[in-house]
């Protein structure tokens, strides 16, 4: 059996087992209205679970595991890949089976489900995307690929929608293009800045790391599941910031921010250092986090540098450092008149938005050379309201995003 074919019988799946289910459907409501004064069967039914997973679920493991494997080894990217998605929408053995044979980006450099937008991207090549922005909407929208397709066949990533306020502006983060409600289950987190715009503060929906889901999942059994709704997050954990310095008399050249990663400890990048790379969303929240009557109109920030909880979230010991990204300085070239960056062909536009990111280390921090000068982040102009994204390990996409759309606000002390 061929791999087309394999995939082909895979996008049949739901609609054959959906007919069946309708056909059953249909026969007992036929049942009902014309032999109700029948007694009913008091035989042995078979359990739910067979009925509702079909004979898809009764395949050998082993047959079943080559079968997703060879799916995952063959598709390598979108909007082909989309087959490995459908196979863990099969039935729960098929979902186990392809979550241990899909890989996390750090391992694989592939995004599969949503959690991958989560969890930090690979170590050596860079994962490679483009925003497209809507000026009329304030709307912004993350795609993977190299570049915008002429068709609609894009993957659509994450979007954020800008929401100016008096005193600042947020920028709502979800997994869908036409809901940004914060009570929604497709809100990953937000992007909020000061007053001047010069201070931005990234927050995630959920603490970077599975320990505090099991913790909360264990806790949350004290309430009753009317108090808290699984699907409205109750805590928004600071997970990064960044700052931009003040350039009021223009004198120091383009912009300069720093990005500290509060989730991200600096031994990441060091020799066999690892970051937190969450598995789940999770689905219950601790009420420790759930918001008080009086706090019913604003949304309570945990920052994971003053929390108590912060031994065990297990993000970082409170004696670690966290990860510092610094704008890699761009030398002036004396023909063309402008500050200038190598890109390597990724950006084509001249923009001040453009920038370079790098991990800012001293020496103590036993960091190689070759890692201090590995670019982690890159985000440039390719056209107007389209630009590139690049990003790699330790920075996860939803934090990269964030980084990015920090540019989009308006710095007028800052330019």
């Amino acid at each position: 059996m061929s791999f087309k074919h394999i995939v082909r019988e895979l996008r049949d799946m739901k609609d054959g087992i959906g007919s069946m289910s309708k056909r059953v459907g249909e026969r007992k409501l036929w049942h009902s209205r014309t032999m109700s004064h029948i007694a009913p069967d008091l035989s042995p039914k078979p359990p739910i679970h067979l009925i509702k997973q079909g004979q898809w679920a009764n395949l050998p493991p082993e047959l079943l595991l080559d079968i997703i494997q060879r799916v995952e080894e063959s598709e390598t990217s979108w909007p082909a890949r989309a087959a490995v998605v459908f196979c863990a929408s099969v039935c729960k053995s098929w979902r186990d089976i392809t979550r241990e044979i899909v890989k996390s980006p750090e391992e694989c450099g592939r995004l599969t489900f949503p959690i991958s937008l989560k969890q930090p991207g690979p170590r050596e090549s860079p994962v490679q995307c483009f925003i497209k922005r809507d000026r009329a909407t304030s709307t912004f929208y993350l795609y993977f690929g190299l570049m915008p397709s002429e068709g609609e066949r894009d993957k659509l990533l994450l979007a954020a929608k800008r929401i100016r306020r008096a005193t600042s502006t947020e920028f709502v983060i979800s997994l869908v293009a036409d809901d940004f409600s914060r009570a929604s289950s497709t809100y990953v987190g937000k992007l909020r800045s000061n007053f001047l715009g010069t201070k931005f503060t990234t927050c995630d929906s959920q603490p970077p790391c599975d320990a505090a889901t099991q913790q909360n999942s264990r806790s949350s059994r004290r309430f009753n599941s009317k108090q808290v709704s699984p699907r409205v997050p109750a805590c928004n954990y600071n997970v990064g910031t960044v700052s931009y310095e003040l350039n009021i008399l223009r004198t120091r050249g383009p912009r300069r921010m720093q990005c500290a990663m509060h989730s991200i400890p600096v031994s990441s990048i060091q020799e066999g250092g690892t970051a937190p790379t969450p598995t789940l969303f999770p689905q219950v929240y601790d009420e420790q986090f759930s918001p008080s009557p009086s706090l019913k109109d604003k949304e309570p920030v945990t920052d994971l540098n003053s929390s108590p909880l912060l031994e065990s979230l297990h993000v970082s010991d409170p004696g670690a450092e966290p990860l510092v990204l610094k704008n890699k300085s761009p030398r002036w070239h004396e023909q063309l008149q402008c500050w200038c960056l190598n890109f390597r062909g990724r950006v084509t536009v001249a923009s001040v938005k453009n920038f370079q990111l790098v991990a800012a280390v001293d020496p103590s921090h036993n960091v190689s050379a070759e890692q201090q000068e590995k670019v982690i982040l890159q985000f440039g102009k390719i056209g107007k309201d389209i630009f590139t994204m690049d990003y790699r390990y330790p920075l996860s996409c939803f934090q990269a995003f964030a980084i990015c759309l920090s540019t989009f606000d308006t710095k007028p002390a800052c330019e």
